[in-house]
């Protein structure tokens, strides 16, 4: 009877259920993820159905106006789909994706600028599904939103690529974890990169102060949204095994060097690993390089 529980959550599943008709399951994906491959809607959302049906449901879908598409350079015209500004209206004010702002994208120009670095980030979320599924742990479709903004103080804001909700299941214990992901291709210097921590950092030590009143201490901005400190996770890919390696220790010196992000690695979990590692053995496999020291291990118990 044990041993049967992670087939039957897998089964009963953390795939999204069809009984949510799967059309209004693609509009809701990509209203949450901004774009995606057909491959990549097929894998998350019906990975047990043929890819075929997933394209039909599109197709409709095209025909409404609610989604359209741009065809990736050199790759034997793989679509990338998106909502129209119609289909933003349509899911704008549903439940799971009340608060989240459109983004529309309007032209298939536009969809082709924001495309590799968005379906990097929907790859990375990928792991982390096909993860939860062999596992029997709970992290589904709209359980990863990109783009989230935070306010830091003076303005400014940290920007985080996305944040992911999962639930590990032992049994009859359920633990809740959340994480910041950033998700890096090698586009930006290692430096620009590993500035991304006194961000953070910032975010875990700022308090904001209520307009019109005296100044008194309220706790941290980021409980508004978070019962503990979300972890914070770098993914890489884009560059050769050296130049990734030499980006975490990059990473690394930032943690030992910086006292604000050093005092935050006091208590928040950090790590670093490569995408294509994730992709190989599992998102929960000693593949994550703890960035305040440590042997590699799994993003869980980092």
């Amino acid at each position: 009877m044990t041993a049967a529980q992670p087939n039957d959550r897998t089964a009963a599943g953390f795939t999204p259920s069809p009984a949510e008709p799967l059309a209004h399951q693609l509009l809701a994906t990509l209203a949450q993820h901004r774009m995606a491959s057909t491959g990549q809607l097929h894998v998350l959302l019906r990975p047990d159905r043929s890819r075929q049906s997933v394209s039909e449901r599109l197709n409709d879908l095209l025909d409404e106006r609610l989604v359209d598409f741009a065809v990736l350079p050199q790759s034997h015209r793989t679509r990338v789909w998106y909502l129209t500004p119609k289909g933003a209206r349509l899911t704008r004010d549903w439940p799971a994706l009340r608060g989240r702002p459109p983004y529309p994208i309007t032209t298939a120009t536009a969809a082709s600028l924001k495309t590799p670095h968005t379906l990097t980030v929907l790859r990375t979320h990928l792991t982390f599904v096909a993860d939860a599924r062999r596992r029997g742990d709970e992290h589904g479709h709209l359980d990863w939103t990109p783009e989230v903004f935070h306010a830091i103080g003076d303005g400014e804001k940290v920007v985080a690529d996305a944040v992911m909700h999962y639930t590990l299941i032992d049994g009859q214990q359920r633990r809740k974890l959340r994480a910041f992901v950033e998700v890096d291709r090698a586009t930006m210097g290692a430096e620009r990169l590993a500035a991304k921590l006194i961000e953070y950092a910032r975010l875990w030590a700022y308090e904001p102060q209520p307009v019109g009143r005296r100044r008194q201490a309220g706790g941290p901005g980021w409980l508004r949204w978070y019962p503990v400190f979300p972890r914070i996770l770098f993914v890489l890919t884009g560059a050769g095994r050296q130049a990734m390696d030499n980006r975490i220790s990059d990473l690394r010196a930032m943690v030992a060097h910086h006292p604000l992000v050093a005092e935050m690695a006091r208590e928040v979990p950090l790590g670093a690993a490569v995408l294509e590692d994730i992709e190989e053995h599992g998102a929960t496999d000693d593949v994550w390089e703890p960035l305040a020291g440590g042997k590699p291990r799994s993003w869980t118990e980092l």
